[in-house]
């Protein structure tokens, strides 16, 4: 009698459809799926047919989701909703025990999942590692890691970077040096924000053996959603020199800085670039360029593999003139 409950138990379950959400689009489509998150105008929904699909907000006419969910109606507060019912046309109910509320989909700035402790936290990243090994005439050995990753809450984003590089030829150390970066964003409106930053360069091979840059200043952002962003800050920067041989120099300049990224062949292909040209305030030097262009192919959901060309200068003193570009091929994580 138990095993005959049990298998019947086991056939209706498998014959039960999983619960999924779904969204109605103006045109009289139905897409069904997992929401994941709704940020800067797009919806994005993880489908079993078309994976992860995301879908311009202005075109959504209702949705429902059986998820718990944090909607946020302004870049403050949020709302746990246990669940998301269909409504008329334009607007969705939130569903919280006996205290429904039903909103104007236009009123939602942020759809995605609770967090634990800063529930409308959102992190993305990635780690790139790349080396080189040439075994000829003279022996070559190249390692290059570095790391970027932002996480915004409310009006906040932090933004840390990080790179290090080392190269031997025949054993002896060629290219040795390092680099971290951290940055402070508040959002005045949707669009503006002001940054601080604290940038650090170490490098044990080359004359200008440190650099410490301190600076603040406006920037906006165009956009940023599941299908890429793009800034550019404007900056008045305090940076100091260290040389090899103990002489040191300081000095004030202004910078542009951006910071692109665009996801294209269905999210499995990314272009980035980001860097920053600075002018010096006085003769230290004519300029300062630090930029970095590549593509990074998605294997899976967090395997990459990447292809960036970096270019460094530093343009004007004789004691400071730099000028570096670099080719890397490698393989990374992304989240």
């Amino acid at each position: 009698m138990v095993s005959r409950t049990l298998l019947c138990l086991a056939v209706f379950t498998a014959s039960t459809p999983l619960l999924a959400d779904t969204v109605w689009l103006k045109n009289g489509d139905k897409l069904s799926g997992k929401i994941t998150l709704f940020d800067g105008g797009k919806l994005l929904i993880q489908t079993e047919y078309a994976g992860a699909v995301p879908i311009d907000w202005k075109q959504v006419k209702t949705l429902e989701s059986d998820q718990q969910l944090l909607v946020k109606q302004d870049a403050y507060t949020g709302e746990k909703a246990k669940a998301l019912h269909a409504a008329e046309d334009g607007k969705v109910t939130l569903a919280n025990g006996d205290g429904p509320k039903t909103v104007e989909l236009a009123s939602i700035q942020q759809m995605l999942k609770p967090k634990p402790v800063v529930e409308d936290l959102v992190w993305k990243g990635n780690i790139d590692v790349a080396l080189d090994y040439q075994r000829a005439e003279n022996d070559t050995d190249d390692y290059d890691v570095d790391f970027k990753t932002s996480a915004r809450h409310g009006r906040w984003r932090h933004t840390a970077e990080g790179e290090y590089n080392r190269e031997f030829q025949d054993d002896v150390v060629t290219t040795d040096n390092w680099r971290g970066e951290y940055s402070l964003d508040r959002f005045l409106t949707d669009k503006w924000f002001w940054q601080g930053r604290l940038v650090y360069k170490r490098d044990k091979v080359e004359d200008l053996a440190r650099q410490r840059t301190v600076g603040t200043g406006p920037g906006y952002q165009f956009w940023d959603d599941e299908l890429g962003a793009f800034s550019l800050g404007s900056l008045l920067n305090r940076t100091d020199y260290e040389y090899a041989d103990g002489g040191k120099d300081n000095f004030y300049s202004v910078a542009m800085k951006w910071d692109y990224n665009r996801y294209l062949v269905a999210k499995k292909v990314e272009f980035f670039t980001n860097g920053e040209v600075g002018k010096p305030l006085g003769n230290v030097a004519d300029y300062a360029l630090d930029a970095e262009v590549g593509l990074r192919y998605k294997v899976t959901d967090w395997a990459s593999l990447n292809l960036k060309a970096e270019r460094d200068i530093i343009k004007g003193s004789d004691e400071a003139d730099l000028s570096k570009t670099r080719y890397t091929a490698g393989f990374g994580v992304t989240w």
